[in-house]
């Protein structure tokens, strides 16, 4: 049998225990050059850990894995990339202090000097190719720029371009397109359909049933570290997928009920944030689920920072009723009952070296106080109420937070700030890297919120989500807001036409 009629890739049989816990048990598949092949399931399932099996950071307990028909050993990431393997993973891990060119050639810089050494990085060559990626990729990423002075979605972009600059066979892409818009996404499918026809394989892991549907050929399924099933794409419908991902019929994913309007609850008028924010004026009521869509670079994260206080605004006025408020930290923002879960749980979230029950009680710790000291009975009882009422699994209120799937964690995130009673919830993507159990479970407590009373801002850049839960949405570009739609008006088309539309630039 000659080399090319192997699959490029075969996982046999592969088992994984951690602490005597079974994460993976026979897993088996391949991969096929060209080919894009789905990886699904919820989180948990075993997906990461077999990817991280496969670009060497794990070793399999048993299997086999097979590259071109071969026997492999991938001992660590650089050995993956020797073998023709790169990974776009899902939690960023760039170089905050080095540009955005040195980022991208982390690893393969290109060098002045043919000859062994000295090893000196050609810093120009390197940003004209970056600035020349980025350029054909429209991102409107500056090659010069630090990667810590970039958005998540940004940062996400530059991750994508590190992987596909590296020419892999094989490409992992974990959720990497948990941070962008659709926009951006349609770039990333425009090299994904590029790198198929040059003969590049892609494992693509995502929870976005739409770009599933679009994108793959192949599809496998995981769930609870069990292979469910592994069959051509066109054999799967999204319900049939749904059921075998979660072992459960999910009829309905946005459990939407109508909307309340109440008593003004937020009213921000003519805020601005630098260059960011331009003259930006809404109305939040309470009882409405308030959603804000947008390209990348839109405004929408900096406008509610600054209505949190993590920015300051250079202008403005912010009423809470027709009480006029100054919100100069975060500090004001809690004493004004204001919530605000970030679009990126593990950096500004949580502390995943703390346990669940200390990462809940975080934020209302002065109501655990008994004299003088912190009461664990208080804080336990505390916890196990949040866990019991958002649904949260864990094993206990003590497990470390860093061992919960990601929907879970995002889930600790809103306990700890429903602690404090906040009159006003923001959410900025709010189900980013999250599997379709878990976002339903979001959205459950989204309109459960908002049928409370509170008033709740969304933030997402996912359209069919903005759409199923809001109940009305204003739209962003360039810093200003272009438009805004009513629940009976809403469409995508109607949604990408407005996050396109050029704001009021007259100052």
């Amino acid at each position: 049998m000659k080399n090319q009629e192997f699959p490029l890739l075969e996982i046999k049989k592969i088992a994984k225990s951690f602490s005597g816990v079974s994460v993976l048990r026979d897993i088996s598949f391949s991969v096929s050059k060209g080919e894009l092949h789905a990886l699904v399931g919820e989180n948990g399932a075993g997906k990461s850990t077999l990817m991280k099996i496969l670009m060497g950071l794990y070793s399999a307990d048993s299997g086999e894995i097979f590259l071109r028909g071969k026997v492999v050993h991938i001992k660590n990431p650089a050995h993956g990339l020797s073998a023709g393997i790169s990974m776009i993973h899902q939690e960023l891990n760039p170089v905050l202090d080095m540009s955005v060119a040195e980022n991208i050639f982390l690893g393969k810089e290109i060098l002045k000097y043919k000859i062994p050494f000295p090893k000196i990085a050609d810093k120009k060559r390197m940003h004209i190719e970056a600035s020349r990626i980025l350029h054909e990729m429209n991102t409107g990423i500056d090659s010069h720029e630090l990667m810590r002075n970039l958005t998540v979605a940004q940062m996400q972009l530059v991750e994508i371009i590190k992987a596909i600059t590296f020419n892999a066979e094989l490409i992992i892409m974990d959720e990497p397109t948990s941070a962008i818009t659709n926009a951006e996404a349609d770039i990333l499918f425009k090299q994904i359909t590029a790198l198929k026809e040059r003969g590049t394989s892609i494992i693509y892991i995502s929870h976005k049933m739409e770009e599933i549907f679009r994108l793959a050929d192949t599809i496998t399924v995981l769930r609870d570290g069990d292979l469910i099933c592994s069959a051509a794409a066109s054999e799967f419908n999204e319900n049939s997928l749904i059921k075998a991902m979660v072992g459960r019929e999910i009829t309905d994913i946005y459990p939407k009920e109508p909307a309340v309007k109440r008593n003004i609850a937020l009213s921000v008028k003519n805020l601005s944030v630098g260059r960011k924010v331009k003259r930006v004026s809404f109305d939040l009521y309470e009882g409405e689920v308030l959603g804000i869509a947008g390209l990348v670079g839109a405004g929408r994260s900096e406008t509610v920072e600054a209505i949190f206080g993590m920015r300051p605004p250079s202008s403005g006025e912010i009423f809470l009723g027709s009480k006029r408020v100054y919100i100069r930290s975060p500090k004001d923002a809690l004493s004004h009952k204001i919530a605000l879960i970030t679009e990126d749980r593990k950096l500004t979230g949580l502390n995943l070296k703390f346990s669940v029950k200390e990462n809940i009680s975080i934020v209302a710790l002065k109501n655990l106080f008994r004299k003088g000291i912190i009461s664990d009975k208080i804080e336990r009882k505390t916890a196990l109420s949040a866990i019991k009422d958002l649904n949260i699994k864990t094993h206990s209120e003590n497990m470390l937070t860093s061992s919960l799937s990601g929907g879970n964690q995002q889930k600790v995130v809103l306990g700890k700030w429903l602690l404090n009673n906040p009159h006003i919830i923001i959410l900025d993507e709010p189900t980013r890297g999250i599997d379709v159990g878990a976002k339903r479970d979001m959205y459950m407590i989204i309109s459960r919120l908002a049928k409370e009373g509170k008033a709740v801002l969304v933030i997402s850049s996912e359209l069919p989500e903005i759409m199923g839960i809001s109940d009305r949405i204003i739209v962003m570009n360039g810093g200003y807001i272009t438009g805004e739609l009513e629940r009976s008006e809403f469409s995508q088309e109607k949604i990408m036409y407005l996050a396109a539309k050029k704001g009021n630039y007259s100052e």
